[in-house]
């Protein structure tokens, strides 16, 4: 069995849609990170600037898809009193982001600013973090559906590629500080991070809060990129493991690749999408008010 094979029969088996075969080669090489390997499927090199289409840029695009045509598309056809699926998904993903990010995590006078930004990141992340776990012919290796030419279907997570995350953290962590300094003016902001403290310690306080902003970049990037790429590793594991086995032993882990499929595919994925959009609007919500 070829790697190529093996990856492709190994997403099948996490979504429960292919048996464990009798006999697995024993010399069969199983490297899950090998899912994570970006190779440019078309390569654009403009001087030191890479723009070469890979997977990560497939899934981002279709993602910019969703939201920049598909949905538009739903509420340009016109809002109706019955609600049809489109509008019924696009009504409480609105709602959930107005009651449970916005009016959370931002002062009332400032939602009307900000709330498309903190909804756009929400649902940005959330879309691409559900369609990672739709099994599509994005493997590096070729030979899906049989065709030498096409590649291999797998799972990937452009969220799960420190870059993405790390782009979209540096948006939030610029747009805070330049909000802050618009609504306090340079001092002013600084003065907002002073601590009521006795003058000796306030140096000392300072710097932490500086650190602190610092490890915001941090904490935002790792936790999506971590949750992200972790998650696809178990699937891809537990079900490498049982196609591996070969044998009806390898059985024992399908219901614990479908375990984490399903885990991953309900919570983690909206949930990170959620938590990520919260944070920036309480981040930016922290500038824009007096001092905390």
């Amino acid at each position: 069995m070829t790697p190529a094979r093996l990856r492709a029969a190994a997403l099948a088996a996490s979504v429960g849609l292919l048996a464990i075969p009798a006999v697995a080669s024993a010399n069969t090489k199983f490297d899950p990170s090998t899912e994570f390997k970006l190779k440019p499927y078309i390569s654009i090199q403009i001087g030191p600037l890479d723009l070469s289409i890979n997977k990560a840029v497939i899934y981002l695009l279709i993602t910019t898809f969703v939201l920049c045509v598909i949905a538009p598309w739903i509420v340009h056809r016109g809002l109706r009193s019955r609600l049809g699926r489109g509008q019924n998904v696009l009504e409480i993903a609105y709602e959930f982001a107005e009651t449970q990010i916005a009016k959370v995590s931002l002062p009332p006078q400032s939602i009307p600013t900000w709330f498309p930004y903190v909804t756009t990141l929400f649902l940005f992340i959330a879309i691409n973090n559900l369609i990672s776990f739709f099994p599509l012919p994005i493997s590096g290796e070729y030979g899906g559906l049989g065709v030498s030419s096409l590649p291999d279907f797998g799972l990937y997570a452009a969220t799960a590629n420190l870059n993405v995350t790390l782009a979209l953290t540096i948006v939030t962590f610029l747009l805070t500080h330049i909000v802050g300094v618009r609504t306090h003016g340079p001092g002013g902001y600084l003065k907002t991070m002073e601590p009521d403290a006795p003058r000796a310690l306030k140096p000392f306080i300072f710097g932490i809060e500086i650190l602190s902003q610092i490890l915001r970049l941090v904490s935002l990037s790792v936790r999506l990129f971590a949750n992200m790429l972790a998650g696809h590793l178990l699937i891809i594991m537990a079900a490498g493991f049982a196609v591996l086995v070969g044998s009806f032993i390898g059985l024992v882990a399908i219901p614990f690749a479908l375990f984490f499929y399903i885990l991953e595919w309900v919570l983690v994925a909206g949930l990170q999408g959620f938590i990520f959009a919260l944070l920036s609007g309480i981040y930016i919500g922290y500038a824009i008010e007096a001092p905390h």
